[in-house]
């Protein structure tokens, strides 16, 4: 199967955050697809750890995005023609107890990543991945567009929407020549699938509370989130990259990522459905949180669908049950299906007819 035109074939890729969730996936994945990978991190967060599980055929330099002098070395050692962004501070509620950390790690942080990519010859595609937190949510009844307003009422959605500022300034002041690399940014919706151990995260909290024999505490089973599985943004990112390396322009801008509308689901729903893949899984309501946190979030994505050709492989009933398989059998053995699922996948793309990748 040729994926993505063959485009990521013995290119340099540097990947910043790949010792997380999305990025360990991102890096299994571009490995895959003949890249030469350079990660740049911090130390996974988690023991166990879905970078240490997958032990992906890239080159890892551990370090922080907010030390410039550092990621400089970095870039100067992989001489990267292709940049994916995804080092942050991700979560909601640790920005609330430290928010210049998620001021700093995502702000600063993106600065200085699009400023490595700056001073470094021969970078070509930066895709920055920020979040579907972004826009100033009114909790309408319908999914934002890529030209809504952006805003954010937590630090971690404020400094996200922050980044999409710094992304479109360095777009503007520094890259508007012909020949100049390409940035886009990507905003996905909440994001499932096996290796995800971080804190305050649903799959994860349930993952622990199931270890444990205990059931989980739920602070919102009302509130309404575009779920997706991991594999499915990261087919977008990796389109969107693509595009960028055959040099579209009109592709060097900000993009939505999420699911169809029928799979806009409660928090409970997703409960609900996990425990059917995985009976051990107990939850009950718990106090409401004091922190602020949205209702209900959606993304409009028809500019992906009609200018990319994007679309979403997985229905959630599918995406769901992959996940708890997972972790049922990380459970087990200890081991991951990560390339085993990337495979699946893979031809599941293929049967639905996926512009990105054919026989």
């Amino acid at each position: 199967m040729r994926q993505f035109q063959g485009r990521y074939a013995g290119k340099r890729v540097l990947l910043t955050g790949h010792t997380g969730f999305k990025g360990s996936w991102l890096a299994c994945w571009l490995a895959q697809l003949g890249a030469e990978v350079t990660g740049y991190a911090l130390d996974p967060a988690a023991t166990p750890n879905h970078w240490d599980l997958l032990a992906a055929p890239a080159t890892d330099i551990r370090g922080d995005v907010r030390e410039l002098s550092s990621l400089m070395d970095a870039f100067a050692r992989s001489r990267p023609e292709v940049v994916f962004h995804l080092a942050a501070q991700t979560l909601v509620r640790q920005s609330y107890g430290a928010p210049l950390n998620s001021w700093s790690s995502n702000v600063m942080g993106t600065a200085n990543v699009l400023e490595a990519c700056r001073r470094t010859p021969g970078v070509r595609a930066v895709v920055v991945i920020t979040t579907d937190k972004v826009y100033a949510n009114r909790e309408w009844p319908w999914g934002y567009r890529e030209n809504d307003t952006l805003g954010g009422h937590d630090p971690y959605s404020a400094s996200k929407a922050a980044c999409e500022m710094v992304v479109d300034s360095y777009r503007k002041a520094f890259w508007h020549a012909l020949d100049a690399p390409l940035v886009a940014s990507a905003r996905a919706g909440n994001v499932i699938g096996g290796g995800d151990w971080a804190a305050d995260r649903l799959v994860p909290d349930l993952v622990r509370a199931v270890t444990a024999g205990v059931p989980l505490e739920i602070r919102h089973p009302q509130a309404t989130r575009p779920w997706q599985h991991v594999l499915e943004c990261l087919s977008g990112y990796l389109m969107l990259g693509e595009r960028l390396l055959a040099g579209d322009r009109a592709c060097a801008d900000a993009w939505n990522f999420g699911p169809a509308h029928a799979d806009n689901r409660r928090v409970g729903d997703i409960l609900a459905a996990l425990a059917r893949h995985w009976p051990e899984l107990r939850w009950q309501a718990g106090p409401p949180s004091p922190l602020h946190e949205a209702g209900l979030l959606q993304l409009d994505c028809a500019r992906a669908h009609s200018v990319l050709g994007w679309q979403p492989v997985l229905g959630l009933d599918e995406a769901l049950a992959l996940t708890a398989q997972w972790y049922r059998h990380h459970h087990a053995t200890g081991q991951a299906q990560t390339r085993a699922q990337l495979d699946h996948y893979l031809a599941a793309a293929q049967a639905a007819g996926a512009r990105w990748i054919t026989p």
